[in-house]
């Protein structure tokens, strides 16, 4: 093999590793893989280097355990992180990924790497196909790689250009969201920072978010300990759009290796006609752009670009800043038993309506509240 892997590397190297690589994704970070092991996940951090040169690929696997079948499932989200264009590397680096789930009797490993296979929305005149990424979904095709009926993360998003100046990106976005975004400061909304003491306050109203809108979220002991890590590390901040100095917004932006996520949003019903979403993505474009960031990701637009896909009004909202569609192509897995594979896949979409069932139960109470 041309690479050697250092499965070694320390919490303190793990991330200025990994920040110079292309792609480097805040879901491959020490803290990510440290929040995840609270809740019964095993972080294998692995780096690819050639002998006596600089580091081609990381991957930090999160191994989950199923004792009673002796048996795991592993988990790579958003990696491997490398340079998809190189074909000698990437294959290395998935057939590797292979032999471990192998070594570590996994049922199958999940890959979600950030493989470009298009940019813009597709079917319009100005979208266009990555020829490498389309070449990499039929490798892994022919190499035994399944498209996984397991998204966990969204396979495409939506990137704003933070190179030009502030004036530049303004002019970019659609017209009317200018305009809210003026309205806004018009009729008064502010955006603040906030600060730990904040993170309740957000989290209540994300859970209202989540049951306006039908969506299933996490415990607020989840998103604590996600937040707090993050925000302790200078990797996180929290933006609040305020109406007479009462929070009606908020937004969590995570930042790392010159990237800005929008991860989570949440809003109240008081006060929307003053569209304190709409400078609440500003702002935080602004700050963003203030720590060093290049691109702001808004992180997730529709799988299929229709009206019936259930992220197509959430979509027209961030398709107003005009940036750029990134399709990707998604979650793949590798099936080391197949059979087992497969009742799993069957048995999965249970188990994930039961939790869901529950979790919306809970965060209504916890709206309430």
């Amino acid at each position: 093999m041309a690479f050697e892997i250092l499965r070694d590397v320390t919490a303190a190297d793990w991330n200025r590793i990994l920040s110079v690589l292309p792609g480097a994704h805040i879901l491959q970070t020490w803290e990510w893989a440290e929040v995840k092991e609270i809740y019964g996940w095993r972080k294998i951090p692995l780096v690819w280097r050639k002998p006596g040169k600089e580091v081609g690929a990381t991957a930090m696997v999160l191994l989950r355990a199923l004792p009673r079948l002796k048996l795991n499932i592993l988990y790579v989200p958003r990696g491997p992180v490398l340079n998809w264009e190189d074909r000698e590397l990437r294959e290395e680096v998935l057939f590797d990924l292979v032999q471990l789930a192998i070594r570590e009797r996994a049922i199958f490993i999940k890959v979600d790497g950030e493989i470009i296979t298009g940019y813009g929305e597709p079917g319009l005149p100005e979208s266009r196909k990555n020829v490498v990424g389309g070449q990499i979904v039929d490798w892994l095709r022919l190499h035994g790689w399944q498209k996984s009926d397991e998204q966990i993360q969204f396979a495409n998003t939506i990137w704003v250009n933070l190179k030009e100046s502030e004036e530049e990106i303004l002019a970019r976005m659609k017209q009317k969201t200018r305009y809210n975004i003026r309205l806004a400061q018009k009729k008064g909304v502010k955006v603040r920072l906030g600060n730990l003491e904040d993170l309740i306050t957000l989290y209540k109203m994300y859970a209202e978010t989540s049951v306006r809108d039908g969506f299933v979220i996490r415990s607020w002991d989840y998103y604590r300990n996600v937040w707090e890590k993050f925000y302790r590390a200078g990797m996180m901040d929290a933006l609040i759009a305020e109406v007479d100095e009462k929070p009606v917004a908020g937004l969590i932006l995570f930042y790392f290796a010159g990237r800005a996520w929008y991860l989570y949003g949440m809003s109240t019903q008081a006060h929307r006609e003053k569209m304190p979403n709409y400078l609440l993505q500003w702002e935080a474009m602004k700050h963003a752009r203030a720590k060093g960031c290049s691109i702001y990701d808004l992180w997730g637009a529709p799988t299929d670009f229709c009206a019936e896909d259930v992220l197509w009004n959430v979509y027209r909202f961030k398709d107003g800043f005009s940036g750029e569609v990134i399709c990707t192509a998604g979650a793949w897995d590798y099936p080391v038993h197949r059979r087992m594979y497969m009742l799993y896949m069957k048995i999965l979409p249970k188990i994930l309506g039961v939790m869901r069932l529950r979790g919306k139960s809970r965060t209504q109470r916890e709206a309430a509240l």
